[in-house]
Formats: structure tokens, C-alpha cells, sequence
């Protein structure tokens, strides 16, 4: 060949020009342009997919591509003509070359063996004995070499074979004209393909409106009512349902529109039955009848001036006088109904369904997208919806469009320019304003058009007039116009026509009852007279209504613009006010800009009248320039250690990255209506920014002082009551990544206070500035601030009479002191926010673990924050030591007791007091039975949430006779294998567990087949299906001797198969389920002897011995790419061939408009769901066709049962179902695009499968259902395509899966017994070693304050993960007595045993069975008048008790409930005697004293929202006003009971009922307050962390 350029010497440009059209040409340089690149070529990648097709071989593909003259730029357009051309229509000289140059070097000089070995090897898996040949002289080889060798081998290799033996199978074009979906519709209806084409448009637009993804009867509704009347809404949507499935696809609109707007008076009539035949029995009975008048009367006055309904004869009739008359003139068969054909009678000389049938077409054109066609229609749809609309009173919240009125006296001149003739001569009328003509219902002169029948004369300025002598009339077009021009003359003759305008000119063409009129050839002379007709209106131009737009940043409303002020416009004069429909249907027609809305709003004079409101406050939206916008400030006190508990200084720290004022800019403009709440602007901005509502926040900043701002936070209020202004600016302030606000973190950094209207507020409705995700913090100290005993005992300042400095495990009172100045600024009432900064720092002093930024469990915030305020305000100041004892088999009452006390001889505080309550844990040894019982104290109860451990699945079921399919829902757990799903799925279908085949579905294609011994899993992405198989045959068990001769004969199968490189195993449904081994398809031949081929190769292959398994399996099929199976391993992609079934799925062609090679003219794509087949070794192709034909009948039936007797008037000229059946089976490989059977270069997409009683055997395991191009486009119904009923099962399944669980559970699994694993061995002090042992909590001593904690947050399987679960919690009267664990010793508040049956006493473990007076506490005076029975130490000196006869260790609760057992019992405080009563039983703090349950109610709870490590903390608290607030950081708003995230609830706060809080307060008179400040060395550390900025 010699050298590089000579590579496309095989032909040149102009050659390859010489042998295309010019339409070739021009459609090739079009698909070129379209997907070349900007530099002109082509890439590889492209090249193989828009030259070439799916099948043919990658490595292939890339030969073609540097054989076409490819490189790494790509491929020029003159390479790929040339090259197309040799492969289409070259000879074979050029195509040797063509070959040459694949296998060639890059210069194209000479072919290299081990080069060409290679290349061969990569594409065809081994060399041939005659490329020996070609090298037999050396190495390398030229051209003419390999030449002389093709010849002599021709079929040496794939490339030869193809291209010089085999005939080629596609050209440069093609003549197959596969009908498109537009061209379908346009044939069988009375629509052009460009009106299909609008309304397809439109179709989708409205469609997409709807909540549900449908086209339903709601959606439908909101679109034509109230235009049509809400009695007539659900009629008119079943006239458009054919099929009834509560959907109308495009299909049916496309025909529903045709027949009722475009069709002849006839078939318009005939939809108008179907609205009024609301029963669809094809008769209109008497009820019927007068619901049918009484429409049309409704209809006719809607759409009438009122000067003409003033001498109306149809407003004066009777309905139901009426329809008795209809049915006395016109039932001609006297059963009291009218039938379709008595109905169009009665409609021949009546007008009244006139009216009906304009506002149908109003309907169609404004509403569905159908375009007039003509002006004159178009002018009398729109002029007839606004007069109609005018005469309505405006509503509030309505949209209006203003159109510019010289547009829109020009578009009035357009529509309603009319020609008459006089005397032969045409002469013009401007036909006025419908509206103020007397004549509203204006009747078209022109009843027929002939627009085929014009002819072009010379001069085109002028009109003329063609008259036969049968006076027939063709149009002539018209100056500037498109419109046709024609005349009526003797009108008798045409066939009478309805009067609505909308009269379509195509139908006198398409109906048969119509006679044609052809035009004489003789012509009468012509008549010219010039005439200026006005031109067709450009497009809509609003500019000259608004100013110009001063601010170059983006508008997120669609105002269009702001009005001009400088004068006073109006409707009529400056513009023209037309309906929301109207403006759509109009800017869809001609386009144009700007659309203008407006809104209805309530009047602004007081009056009952809405008003238009013109002028919308137009607001500048400010936003903060992020730290990518700003240029980075640099800081000369970068190494400062300015943090408290040494956090130093950096990126990471909040205040210094907001140490600077946040610059503002203008981000947008917008406009709100003066109406609109603060609520509905929020939704409005968080929408249009996609930010969430507690991320965002709106200032109005003063005009005056930009650093004088008002947040917006009251969402009631409207855009008027909070006084914005036009241009007013607002900022919107959006939370940084550590959820602090950025105005409040510049302000707190420059240590000032924000500059908010100082208003007085509610006390305790004060939210806390968030410091840097601090969230947690905020909610928990909210929850505790509400708690109104504490919060008094910080206002009234009891907690300086209490400091314990000294207290080693304290916080040298620091805790204590800043939550109490904390305290008082928020329930002072004079702020809205404050900022934590002196107790968040002095917490991470002491808690360095919330230092940083980063976000806390707010459960760990809480227990450190109350420890820290206990051991604060400890009144212990040197606290004991106290040994613990060990159970030893005394009663619970009396360890109890010891324990508490022991507790209360370190503890006293009001921590302890109203939060410390107190657990019983019992601890069994499984060895011995040993029981070890012990009482902690606890200030909080963490309630463990149920993790989910199942898996909730949905599964379709497919059955074999092809009924509707079902879901079903089960919930496995995560462990099963999906052998479990299988049998719980059998239980439910009824369907045995081994005729069910298991199949991942995803879109139109198989996905996986999941093997019964593996682990059930979600689908991510697909769909489970289970399909039906037919029965299996019982199968005997082998015996011994016969499963170990099986093994052996499947052993040397196995092996024979691998010696004859068998890559095409049958493994299938036969042996795994059906106990049949594998066996080879006999593929010789056509159909059941086709040999199937391998990358286009034919492999013959021996046919393995069938043999006999009685192995009765229920294992899925889980098949690879080569056959085999896996047992263990997960699923594989499905394989080529197996046995039992085929899998079939559905196929379509679609057109391409622009290709290269014919082969690409149609392009196979696949949608549907995927049919299972099943067939066996006697199946025949027409069993296939029979069981496709049953699944799929349910999906194309054309019409439902109750109209088969009815025309469908869509469906008619549809002769698709003619044929037995309407698509064709093709066997496929498993792509479903490429033929089974014919080699890659074949370009076949699929071999038919001829419908005979020839027998299948496996021919193919997968099938391409191809469909009628006909039958898919009307037949086929998309919705039905995937619709599959729901089984109860389904949600029943999702309700247990969401389900919320009670706080009652969480109580019971808390109290559960548990055993401890081989990793929490117990020591056992009676085995003296560990041992495995069961454990188990009880509650035994309930505190005044209850403290909930909800673990969401849980380490499971070595990570971290949070619960979603809902948790129903009392908010009221919760009764936390039925937790504590029950007594039958019972113990008077002084722990005087009461219960005096000694013989009777249950103990634990080994200890002694009778228990020693020794052992019980002495008998002291019980305070049996105070029900707050209060510390030693705290004891006001009121009591009715002396204060050193009381037990220091006593409870207020367990005085409460031991009082009144006492009373009740004969028991005294100052008796020792016990009673002998054996049903005294004390739950010690679960009753009050007289003898009611002690209840709770809630008063704050902290939540939770999003995931782990990211989410955000919010609180909720009941104030003392007795209303709850919300606590958002900073945001403090008052919500209703039921606006509580009680879904979210991480910890719940609940007060027991009846408290006195001035019993906890503590006894202050003798004692001085500690007034002493924070040592100046902290205080200074604070001060240098908030000033260094």
C-alpha cells in the first residue's frame, strides 16, 4: 500500500460521492453533525454505537474504526462516507484493501505476523491453518501477498468471510417504514401528526400536576371544573377512560379529543351520549334524560349574556316534562330509554347540545393543547372562555394575565376578520367583540372547505374565487395569511352541520356520509380585487407595560416585572385581563415574554369585592457571602490559646470565623402579594433555595441603618402587618454547617448584643443562640430550665445559700453559678434570645469532651450537667464512707432502705430531691441459683428502642393463567435464606413452594434468579417477582445404591462435558427443582435444529445423556454466563441457556430519523415486565404463542366488558387483532436485542419463531416478543403494563415494620430478665468464680421528676447506629406506679417492717428463711401530714415531726405510699408492734396518700431529628402559662399540643402531679448567700475568648 497517507487509497472522496444520492448525503452529513464532536470527528465510542450496532464485537469494532482511517482524534466525515461505501457497495478489490488495513501497522506498509496473530486471536478466539500460508515466507507480508492469499482463502477468517462470501445485510438506506406513534394515532383519528404532537406535549405538562403519577379523575377535575359543571366532571373523564382504569393515557386523550372536538356532528354527538350514559348500558333512561337537560340548561345560561337569557326559551322548560317528551317522540321501541341512534335523531333539528359541544371544544383547545384550526376558531374559543370568565364575579387567590393592548387589538383583527361576497366580488367585515355583539352565538358563514382543491395563480395578491357549475367552492389563500377563503352557496345542499364552530373541514373527508365534491374543470373568470388582510400577530410583547428591571440578579417569583407607575393603566385601555388557561393556550401559540400575573386579593376598602392587585410589593433579597466568596482574613493572634480548658484558636473555631461582620449582597428581587403570610413566604424561599425551614431565617433590614434589622419569626402575620415596603431588603440569614446563625456569631464575637426590637416576652420563652453546634446543649438545658421547681429555686437565688466550693468531685460551684445566671436571664422577660457563652465554656472546662464543635449526644450533655449542679449544691460537705453490703438474703425492703440511706449520707442536694430515683438489680447465678440483690441510685431511666432485625419484602406473583398479578408483603428475618420467603410466600398465594420461581426484575429485563440457599436481601434498584410453575410430578425417593450410582454417572457427565469444552451447559429448572439433569438442545436446522451460535461462530456439540433424578429440590435457579452454578455464592448474572423455562421479554422498534446504516433505521428497545415460559422437551412454538397470548390479553383487551357491544371510536380502523395474534416471538440472546441463532454479522436482531406445532426444544432460553407497531401504539396499555393488586398481607407488612411502639414496651424490655453472654460473666461469691448468670432491673423508687431517656443511638455490630422508631408516650396522667416492682414486705417510712407472718417471708439465695427483729430498722415517728416528706437538712421548721426522730433517709413518695399502708393497716408511726395483715403490700413511691396512683405528666421533651452524627436537636416544653414552646436555638414559638415532634422524642420530662414545690425548697433564714465571684483567673480566660476578636 506504502505509506500513511495512502491508507484510504482503497477509494477517494469523490468516488465514494459518486456512488450516494443526494438525500444519502445530506441524511449522513446531518447524523454526523449530530454526533460528532466540536472539532468535526467522530469518536471510537460513537462510532460503535451510532455506525455499527449492539452486535457486533467490541474488538471488532475497533478493526472497522482504524480500518476506516480512525485515530486518536476521531474519524473525519470523508473517512467514514469512504468507508461506509466500500462496506455497502464496494467491490471486492476495495474491500480486500479494507481488510488489509485492519490487520496492517500504522504506516499501512506491511502486516506483522505476530501482530495479525493477535488481532485474530482477540477477535475470534483462535488462528487459522491457512494464515501458515501467508507467512511461509518470512514474518511480515504487503498487500499484494495478502491478496494473492484472500483470494485463495476467502473464509479464513470472520473479516474475509463477511465481507467477501457472505451477502452484505444492510445498506445505506433502507425502504422499511415502520409507522411512528404520531403517524399510528394521525391514521385512525381526525388528527394531524403535528396536532398529536401539541397535545403530547401538553399532555405531559398536566399530567405531571398530578399527586399520584396519573392522569386521574382528581387531576382531570382540576383542570375542566368549574369551566365544565362538577355533575358532568366524572361523565366526561369516563368518556375519555375507554378502559377504565381511573387513568387516561395519551392515547385516549388523543382519541377522546379527536371524536368530541374534530370529528363530524355525528361521532361528536355520539361522545356526548357517552357523558350522559352515566350507567354505560348504551340507552339514556328518563333519570338520565333530565340529569342530561338539566346540564345543558346549565351550561347554556353559563355561557349566555344575560340580555340573550332574557328571551331564552330553554331556561322556561321543564326538565323532567322534557325528557318525557324526548321519550314519547323518539323511543321508538317503547322501553322507556333512548338508544345512540334515537338520541342523534332527537340532536338533528335540536340546538341545545350546541352549546355542550363549543365548551367541549373550549376545552380541548384551551385547556388539553389542541390548536385552532383556522382563526376564526380560535378567535370565537378564546373571546367566548373570556366573555364567559367576565361575567363571573373574580375570586379570591385567582390568577389574571395582563396582555398589552396593541398586541392584543392586533390578535382581535386577526380572528375576527371575515369576507363575504357580493355579487361575485369579496368584500371585508371586522366582526366585533362577541361579547358586545347582540349575537353571541355567531354562526361561521363557511360549512365545507376544500383546501386540496386550490390551485396557485400568477398574481398572489389577489383573491379569487373558483365556481363549477355545481356552485361548489374551493379557498384561495388569502394576503399574509394561511387562512382559507370560501363562500356557501346553495347551503341546502352541503349536510346540515352543527353550529358550533369548531366544525373540523377534515371531515367532510373522512365521513361516509359526506359526499365528495371535486372542482369543476372549468373555472369562471377571475374577479380581482385587492384586499389587506391583517397579518398573524408575532409574538406576545408585554415590555411596553413594565420599567425596566435596575437590578441585574435573578427574579425568584414570575411577576414578569413591575408595572409602570407614572400613570394610571387599566383594563381596556393599557391591557387586557385574561384568564390563567387562556394566557397558556395564547403564549403556547405565538409565544412571547414577559407573562404577567396577578392575584386576586380581598379588598383593601373593606367591601365584599376583591380587587386585581397590579402592583406586588417587590422586596431585595440579601444574602451573606460564604467564606468561598470572601477573601480569607489573616489574624496576628494565631497561636493565642484563648478557649477555656486550653481550645485554641483555629479554622475549626466559630467565633473567629465569624469575627468579622458578614458582608451582604444582593442575591434576588421578588414579589409577594401584600396578603401573603410570613408563613407561606418562608415555604415560598425555602422551596425556591432548597433549604429546610429551621436553616433559614428573614430579616427586614432598616432602610436608614442597615445594622438596625427585625427578624421576621412571626409566621401569622401578613406582608402588610409587618410593614415591608416596595424595594424594601430583606436578608436571608441561613445557618452555618455548624448550625450557628451568622448575624448572632458577628455579633456575640464583637461581645454586643444582637440589635433586635427589645419587646418583652413571656418568661421562659427565651431561646439560646446556638455557639457552634451546640444544639444539644440548648435542648437539654431548655428541658431543665422548664422544670419548675429547680428554675424557682435558681430565681429565688437558694442555690447561693447551697454552693459547696470545697466539694472535690464538684465544679467549685461554677456549674451552679452560671446555670443559675443563666436561669434568670432567660425567665426574666426581656429578651428573646440570649447566648449561653459563660456556661457552654465553663462546661468545657470541666467536660473537655464537649469541647470543639462538633455534635454531642444531648442524654450525656444532661447527666453531666444535673451531676455537675448535684455535686455543686451538695449539702454533704464531708461525706462518709460507706461500705456496701451485700443482700445476703434479707428482704428487698430492708436492702432497700440501707442502700437509699447510704445513698442520702453522701447525696443531699436538689438534684437528689426531686430527680434521684432508685433500681433494684438482681443478679442470678445459672451454677448455684445464687441470687445477688442490689439498689443504685439513678437520676434518669434509659429505655432501650426494639433495633430491627427483620427485612420487609414485597413480592410480586405471576400465575400461570394470567390473571391480574398480586403483591404480597412478608417481613423475614435478616438471617432467612430465601428458601423462608418461598414458604411464607406459598402460604399466602397458595401456590406450592417448589412451583415458585424467584426473579430480580429491573425495568424490562431479568435480573437475577436467587438461589433458595441464599441470604434474603432488598432490592436495591429492582423488583422481586415470584412466578408460577406448573406442577411438578412426584418423583420417587433414590435409595442408597442409586444415589451413590447418580453421583458417580454425574461425576463423568460432568467430566465428559468439560473434555468437550461444552460452554453452553443446560442448567436449569429441570435438575434443580424438577430433580432432571442438564441436557443440550439439539440445534440443527430451523427452529429445533438451529445450532445456536457463540460471537457468531456455529458450535456443534454433543448432546449429554439425559439422566434420572428423584432428588425432589426445591433450589432456585441461579445460573452464570457459562451455565454453571453456585450454591454459596450470591446471584449471578442469568445464563445463556437452561432448561424448564425460557424467558421472554417485550420489544419494540423505534424509528430513527436520522442514521447511518440501514441496520440503525430501526432500533429495538425494550420496556414491559419480562415473562417467565414455562416449556418442556414437548412444548411446541404454538404452546409459546398460546401462553404469551394469556399473560399478556389482559394488557391489550381494547374495550372493558361492559362496552364489547359498542364502537370504540378511536379503535375502529385498527386491524391489528385481525391476526391471530399481534406480535411475533424472535429468539434473542439475553440482551433481548441480538439474534440467538445468526452470527453477529448477519445484523440480525432475532430469527422468527414460526406459530406451528413444530416442537421448540430449546431453540433459545430467551425470547423477544416483538410487537405490531399498530397494536403496541392503540392495543397495548401502558398502565396495565405493571398494575398488580395488593394483598392485605402488604400493609399489614408496612405497618409492622413502621409501626410505633408504646412506652409501655420500652418499660417491659428495660425490666426484662436478659442473660449475660460468655463475655459478661458474673462472679459468683458462693462459687467463688465466674459464672454465666441472668440478669434483671426493676424500678424501685420513683422520683418527683421523672427522666426518660429513649436510646436511639445504640453500638450494634461494631458501629453506631440510631433508631427511627415512633414511641406513643402519655403527654397526661402517666402512671409510672405499674413499674415498680412489687413488695411483700412492706416498710413504713421509717423502714418498719410491717408484714408480720416472719414464717412466710421470701428471701434470696442462701440466706436465713426467717428474718431477726435485729435486722429491722428502730421504730421512729412517721410525718403522716406532709406528703413531701423533704431531706434532714432542707426541713423547714413548720413540721409536724421532730427533726431528730425522722429518718434521714426517707423519701417523699415512700412516705406518701408507707403513710397511707400504714393507716389503712392499724400501723402507728410511734408503735413498734407490727401488723399481722398479710395483704399489706407498699409500691413505696406509687401512691399518693390517699391512696391514688401516682401520676405524671409531661412537661419537656428533647428530639431529635435526621441521622446519626448529623442531626439536629429541638426541645419542647409546657411553660407556667400552661402553653408549650418550641425551642429552636434561638427560636422561641408557642405551638398547640398536636404540633409536638412527638416522633422525634429522644428524652421526656415528666412532673408527678400534686407537687408542692415550697416543700423543696430549703430552710434559708439563719444562713448567708455565697455572693462570691469567679476567681478573676477564669473570669479573665472567658473575657480574653470573647474579646481577642
Amino acid at each position: 500500500m506504502g505509506g500513511k497517507d495512502s491508507k484510504l487509497s482503497y477509494i477517494t472522496h469523490e468516488e465514494a460521492l459518486k456512488r450516494v444520492s443526494e438525500a444519502e448525503l445530506k441524511r449522513l452529513k446531518d447524523a454526523f453533525k449530530r454526533v460528532s464532536t466540536i472539532s468535526g470527528f467522530m469518536t471510537e465510542t460513537v462510532f460503535m454505537r451510532e455506525v455499527l450496532w449492539d452486535g457486533v464485537p467490541a474488538k471488532i469494532a475497533q478493526l472497522l474504526f482504524k480500518a476506516f482511517g480512525g485515530g486518536p482524534k476521531g474519524l473525519s466525515f470523508k473517512e467514514l462516507l469512504a468507508g461506509m461505501v466500500v462496506l455497502t457497495k464496494g467491490t471486492k478489490e476495495e474491500k480486500i484493501k479494507m481488510i488489509y488495513g485492519m490487520y496492517a501497522d500504522d504506516s499501512f506498509s506491511y502486516i506483522q505476523k505476530d501482530d495479525m496473530d493477535r488481532k485474530i486471536v482477540m477477535t475470534e478466539d483462535q488462528v487459522p491453518p491457512s494464515l501458515t500460508q501467508l507467512f511461509a515466507q518470512g514474518d511480515q507480508v504487503d498487500y499484494e501477498n495478502f491478496r494473492q492469499w484472500v483470494y485463495q482463502n476467502p473464509d479464513a477468517t470472520i473479516m474475509t468471510k463477511w465481507l467477501l462470501t457472505e451477502p452484505i445485510a444492510f445498506s445505506l438506506s433502507s425502504d422499511t417504514e415502520t409507522p411512528t406513534f404520531y403517524q399510528t394515532l394521525a391514521g385512525v383519528t381526525h388528527l394531524e401528526e403535528t396536532d398529536i404532537s401539541e397535545l403530547e406535549k401538553k399532555y405531559w405538562i398536566l399530567k405531571a400536576q398530578s399527586k399520584t403519577g396519573k392522569f386521574d379523575q382528581e387531576t382531570f377535575k382540576s383542570f375542566v371544573c368549574p369551566t365544565i359543571p362538577e355533575t358532568l366532571c366524572e361523565a366526561l373523564f369516563m368518556a375519555f377512560d375507554e378502559n377504565r382504569d381511573n387513568h387516561i393515557d395519551f392515547k385516549e386523550i388523543a382519541c377522546g379529543v379527536s371524536a368530541c372536538c374534530r370529528g363530524p356532528t355525528t361521532e361528536r354527538q355520539k361522545f356526548c351520549f357517552k357523558i350522559f350514559d352515566v350507567n354505560h348500558d348504551g340507552k339514556l333512561d328518563e333519570n338520565e334524560l333530565r340529569e342530561m337537560i338539566d346540564a345543558l340548561v346549565a351550561i347554556r345560561m353559563e355561557n349566555k349574556n344575560p340580555e340573550e337569557l332574557e328571551s331564552d326559551e330553554f331556561l322556561r322548560m321543564d326538565p323532567k316534562c322534557v325528557s318525557k317528551e324526548i321519550l314519547s317522540c323518539h323511543d321508538t321501541d317503547k322501553d322507556g330509554c333512548i338508544t345512540l341512534e334515537e338520541y342523534l335523531v332527537w340532536t338533528v333539528n335540536n340546538i341545545l347540545c350546541d352549546d355542550f359541544l363549543d365548551l367541549l371544544s373550549q376545552i380541548c383547545h384551551v385547556v388539553l393543547g389542541l390548536k385552532p384550526e383556522s382563526p376564526e376558531e380560535e378567535g370565537k374559543i378564546i373571546l367566548d372562555w373570556i366573555s364567559r370568565e367576565d361575567r363571573k364575579k373574580k375570586k379570591v387567590g385567582q390568577v389574571w394575565y395582563l396582555i398589552s393592548m396593541q398586541w392584543w387589538n392586533s390578535w382581535k383583527n386577526y380572528v375576527t376578520f371575515k369576507t363575504t361576497e357580493e355579487n361575485g366580488f369579496l368584500t371585508v367585515n371586522d366582526v366585533q367583540h362577541r361579547s358586545s355583539s347582540s349575537d353571541t352565538r355567531h354562526r361561521l358563514l363557511t360549512q365545507c372547505k376544500n383546501p386540496t382543491g386550490c390551485l396557485p395563480w400568477d398574481d398572489d395578491n389577489v383573491v379569487m374565487v373558483n365556481v363549477n357549475k355545481t356552485n361548489s367552492v374551493c379557498d384561495t389563500p388569502l394576503i399574509g395569511d394561511s387562512r382559507n377563503v370560501s363562500e356557501q352557496f346553495n347551503s341546502h345542499t352541503f349536510p346540515r352541520t352543527s353550529h358550533s364552530v369548531t366544525n373540523s373541514p377534515r371531515k367532510y373527508r373522512l365521513s361516509p356520509e359526506v359526499e365528495q365534491r371535486t372542482r369543476s374543470p372549468s373555472a369562471s373568470p377571475k374577479l380581482k380585487k385587492k384586499i389587506m388582510v391583517p397579518a398573524k400577530p408575532g409574538q406576545i410583547d408585554n415590555n411596553s407595560l413594565v420599567i425596566p428591571n435596575q437590578y441585574k440578579v435573578m427574579t425568584l417569583t414570575n411577576e414578569g416585572g413591575r408595572l409602570k407607575r407614572d400613570q394610571m393603566m387599566s383594563d381596556g385601555t393599557d391591557f387586557k385581563l385574561v384568564p390563567d388557561p387562556v394566557w397558556k393556550a395564547l403564549s403556547t401559540w405565538y409565544g412571547g415574554s414577559p407573562a404577567l400575573p396577578r392575584t386576586v386579593i380581598p379588598s383593601s376598602r373593606g367591601d365584599m369585592n376583591p380587587e386585581l392587585e397590579l402592583y406586588p410589593i417587590m422586596v431585595r433579597l440579601l444574602r451573606h457571602q460564604t467564606l468561598a466568596q470572601r477573601p480569607v482574613q489573616t489574624t496576628s493572634i494565631s497561636s493565642v490559646m484563648t478557649g477555656l480548658g486550653g481550645m485554641a484558636i483555629s479554622t475549626m473555631n466559630s467565633f473567629t470565623n465569624h469575627h468579622q461582620a458578614p458582608k451582604r449582597y444582593l442575591a434576588f428581587t421578588s414579589c409577594f402579594s401584600r396578603c401573603h403570610t410570613m408563613q407561606q413566604v418562608y415555604d415560598f424561599l425555602c422551596t425556591k433555595l432548597r433549604f429546610t425551614r429551621e436553616d433559614l431565617r428573614l430579616w427586614k433590614v432598616s432602610s436608614k441603618d442597615e445594622n438596625n434589622m427585625f427578624l421576621l419569626d412571626d409566621d401569622r402575620l401578613t406582608v402588610e402587618q409587618v410593614k415591608i415596603e416596595d424595594s424594601q431588603q430583606i436578608l436571608i440569614e441561613v445557618r452555618n454547617k455548624d448550625l450557628t446563625w451568622p448575624e448572632e456569631m458577628s455579633q456575640l464575637a464583637k461581645n454586643k448584643s444582637m440589635k433586635k426590637e427589645q419587646v418583652p416576652t413571656e418568661p421562659g420563652a427565651t431561646g439560646l443562640n446556638n455557639l457552634g453546634n451546640t444544639c444539644f446543649m440548648n435542648a437539654a438545658v431548655q428541658c431543665v430550665s422548664n422544670t419548675q421547681p429547680l428554675t424557682r429555686y435558681f430565681k429565688d437565688g437558694f442555690y447561693l445559700y447551697e454552693l459547696n466550693r470545697t466539694n472535690p468531685l464538684g465544679m467549685k460551684g461554677h456549674i451552679a453559678q452560671r446555670y443559675g445566671d443563666l436561669i434568670k436571664d432567660i425567665w426574666s422577660g426581656t429578651t428573646k434570645t440570649t447566648a449561653p457563652l459563660k456556661l457552654r465554656w465553663t462546661i468545657g472546662k470541666y467536660a473537655p469532651r464537649f469541647n470543639g464543635f462538633q455534635q454531642h449526644d444531648s442524654q450525656e450533655l444532661l447527666s453531666f450537667l444535673l451531676d455537675g449542679l448535684h455535686e455543686d449544691l451538695n449539702r454533704v460537705h464531708d461525706k462518709p464512707y460507706v461500705e456496701l453490703k451485700d443482700s445476703d438474703g434479707r428482704p428487698d425492703e430492708i436492702v432497700a432502705q440501707e442502700a437509699w440511706d447510704n445513698h442520702l449520707l453522701r447525696n443531699q442536694s436538689v438534684i437528689v430531691d426531686l430527680f434521684h430515683g432508685q433500681l433494684k438489680s438482681q443478679v442470678k447465678c445459672k451454677e448455684c441459683g445464687h441470687t445477688s440483690v442490689r439498689f443504685d441510685p439513678f437520676n434518669y431511666l434509659s429505655l432501650p428502642l426494639p433495633m430491627e432485625s427483620c427485612i420487609h419484602l414485597e413480592i410480586i406473583v405471576m400465575r400461570l393463567d394470567g390473571s391480574v398479578p398480586v403483591k404480597y408483603g412478608l417481613r423475614l428475618n435478616m438471617d432467612d435464606k430465601y428458601k423462608s420467603l418461598k414458604k411464607e410466600l406459598s402460604t399466602l398465594c397458595n401456590i406450592p413452594s417448589e412451583q415458585l420461581l424467584l426473579v430480580e426484575i429491573v425495568g424490562p429485563v431479568v435480573k437475577t434468579l436467587p438461589h433458595d440457599s441464599q441470604k434474603i436481601r432488598n432490592q436495591l434498584g429492582g423488583h422481586l417477582y415470584a412466578y408460577q410453575l406448573p406442577p411438578i410430578d412426584h418423583i420417587e425417593t433414590l435409595s442408597a445404591d442409586e444415589e451413590s450410582l447418580e453421583k458417580k454417572s454425574s461425576s463423568s457427565s460432568s467430566s465428559s462435558s468439560s473434555n468437550n469444552n461444552s460452554n453452553s451447559s443446560n442448567i436449569g429448572l429441570s435438575e434443580i427443582q424438577r430433580g432432571i439433569s442438564a441436557k443440550k438442545p439439539n440445534a440443527n436446522g430451523h427452529i429445533s435444529k438451529l445450532q445456536p451460535s457463540v460471537n457468531g461462530i456455529s458450535n456443534g456439540s454433543a448432546t449429554s445423556t439425559p439422566s434420572h433424578s428423584r432428588n425432589n429440590s426445591s433450589t432456585s435457579l441461579n445460573t452464570s454466563v457459562s451455565g454453571g452454578t453456585s450454591l454459596e455464592s450470591g446471584p449471578k448474572s442469568v445464563g445463556d441457556v437452561f432448561n424448564g423455562f425460557v424467558i421472554a421479554v417485550h420489544r419494540k422498534m423505534t424509528l430513527m430519523d436520522l442514521y447511518f446504516l440501514s441496520s440503525q433505521k430501526t432500533r429495538p428497545s425494550l420496556f414491559g415486565t419480562p415473562i417467565i415460559l414455562p416449556c418442556d422437551d414437548v412444548s411446541t412454538n404454538q404452546n409459546l404463542y398460546e401462553f404469551v397470548w394469556k399473560q399478556v390479553a389482559r394488557i391489550v383487551s381494547p374495550l372493558p366488558p361492559s362496552e364489547t357491544k359498542q364502537s370504540n371510536h378511536a379503535l375502529d380502523c385498527d386491524d391489528s387483532l385481525c391476526y391471530e395474534y399481534p406480535f411475533t416471538l424472535k429468539v434473542v440472546q439475553k440482551d433481548g436485542i441480538t439474534c440467538a441463532w445468526c452470527p453477529w454479522y448477519r445484523f440480525c436482531r432475532g430469527c422468527s419463531i414460526e406459530c406451528n406445532n413444530e416442537k421448540f426444544m430449546f431453540g433459545s432460553s430467551f425470547i423477544a416478543v416483538d410487537w405490531e407497531p399498530t397494536a403496541l401504539h392503540l392495543r397495548y396499555q401502558t398502565t396495565s403494563e405493571r398494575f398488580f393488586e395488593e394483598d392485605s398481607s402488604v400493609p399489614d407488612s408496612r405497618k409492622k415494620q413502621t409501626e410505633p411502639i408504646d412506652l409501655d414496651t420500652c418499660l417491659q424490655a428495660f425490666t426484662k430478665e436478659e442473660e449475660l453472654g460468655e463475655d459478661e460473666l458474673y462472679y459468683c461469691s458462693k462459687c467463688k468464680k465466674h459464672c454465666l448468670a441472668s440478669k434483671k432491673l426493676d424500678i424501685w423508687r420513683l422520683p418527683p421528676i421523672l427522666i426518660v431517656n429513649l436510646k436511639r443511638f445504640q453500638f450494634l455490630n461494631g458501629r453506631w447506629v440510631k433508631s427511627h422508631k415512633i414511641v406513643n408516650f402519655p403527654l397526661k396522667e402517666f402512671d409510672a406506679s405499674c413499674y415498680l416492682a412489687l413488695r411483700k414486705h412492706s416498710l413504713c417510712n421509717c423502714g418498719e417492717q410491717i408484714n408480720e407472718n416472719l414464717s412466710d417471708v421470701s428471701h434470696h439465695g442462701d440466706g436465713p428463711p426467717i428474718l431477726k427483729m435485729d435486722d429491722i430498722v428502730p421504730s421512729c415517728l412517721c410525718d403522716k401530714n406532709d406528703p413531701e416528706i423533704v431531706s434532714p437538712s432542707r426541713r423547714k421548721e413548720n413540721t409536724d415531726c421532730d427533726d431528730n426522730n425522722v429518718d434521714k433517709n426517707a423519701d417523699s413518695d415512700n412516705n406518701d405510699d408507707s403513710n397511707n399502708s400504714c393507716k389503712e393497716n392499724g400501723c402507728h408511726g410511734n408503735s413498734t408492734t407490727t401488723t399481722t395483715s398479710s395483704n399489706c403490700l407498699s409500691n413505696n413511691n406509687a401512691t399518693l396518700p390517699n391512696g391514688s396512683p401516682s401520676l405524671y405528666d409531661l412537661f419537656a421533651m428533647s428530639c431529635h431529628t435526621g441521622i446519626l452524627g448529623g442531626g439536629h436537636y429541638v426541645a419542647f416544653a409546657r411553660n407556667p402559662n400552661n402553653n408549650w414552646y418550641c425551642y429552636n436555638d434561638s427560636s422561641c414559638k408557642e405551638v398547640q399540643e398536636k404540633q409536638l415532634d412527638t416522633n422525634a422524642a429522644y428524652i421526656l420530662f415528666y412532673q408527678r402531679q400534686d407537687i408542692d414545690v415550697s416543700k423543696f425548697m430549703p430552710e434559708v433564714n439563719d444562713k448567708s448567700p455565697d455572693t462570691q465571684e469567679i476567681e478573676d483567673e477564669f473570669e479573665s480566660d472567658f473575657k480574653k475568648m470573647c474579646t481577642i476578636q
